[in-house]
């Protein structure tokens, strides 16, 4: 993932840093990271190496505070977000016509979609998507529940105090408090593709915490 987005910012011309949250993760991340910075160096690999697991906003504002840049890109890191993606979600939100805070990568306006996914997993992640849109004010964004997203930083940084839920609804949450707080959103389709390894994090136990998540933004926002 290092070299696509090393790749991807040297052929667009841009400048760019990587920052690695570890949260002691049993996999290894931190040597991985470490074995990265000796390759790229640290102008371009930032590492934040923390005792526990403190979860995920708690990692965002690690990573955030960590940072330099004026423009932040939240993505995974197991190649299930594309690099390939960013030039032009840099490019919407460097566009005078139409000014936005956050560009969300979506996988559900035309030319998105998803690769590796079963028919269970495509048909909860669609109707956990049409029931926040359908349910909250969203600003339009059409992936409330993806992460792949260019911030600009004022806008990460007056909303990430603010977000309260965790899992699946920890990113839904991020939008409807954008679009309350007058923010605009933009969408550039992606092509989501399933890890190729590890296990996905969705199950029961993830569904009813998204599904409270979101009846209590219904009631709050």
């Amino acid at each position: 993932m290092a070299q696509l987005i090393h790749d991807t910012f040297t052929d667009a011309k841009l400048n760019y840093e990587i920052v690695v949250v570890d949260d002691n993760s049993p996999d290894l991340t931190l040597n991985v990271a470490q074995s990265l910075q000796s390759i790229f160096g640290k102008d371009h690999i930032k590492i934040v190496s923390r005792k526990a697991k403190l979860g995920l906003g708690s990692a965002y504002s690690a990573g955030l505070k960590a940072s330099s840049g004026q423009r932040i890109i939240l993505m995974d890191a197991d190649l299930s977000h594309h690099p390939k993606f960013i030039p032009e979600m840099i490019a919407m939100m460097d566009s005078t016509t139409k000014k936005v805070d956050i560009v969300s990568g979506t996988r559900y306006s035309r030319g998105g979609g998803v690769a590796g996914w079963d028919t269970y997993r495509k048909l909860t992640s669609c109707g956990a998507n049409f029931l926040a849109k359908f349910l909250l004010a969203t600003g339009g964004a059409s992936d409330l529940t993806g992460s792949f997203r260019l911030y600009e930083r004022h806008a990460l940084e007056q909303i990430l105090p603010q977000v309260k839920q965790k899992g699946y609804a920890f990113q839904m949450e991020i939008i409807v408090r954008a679009h309350k707080s007058g923010m605009k959103i933009g969408d550039v389709p992606i092509t989501f593709v399933d890890r190729i390894y590890g296990e996905s994090k969705l199950g029961a136990n993830e569904i009813v915490m998204y599904l409270k998540g979101l009846l209590q933004l219904f009631f709050t926002t």
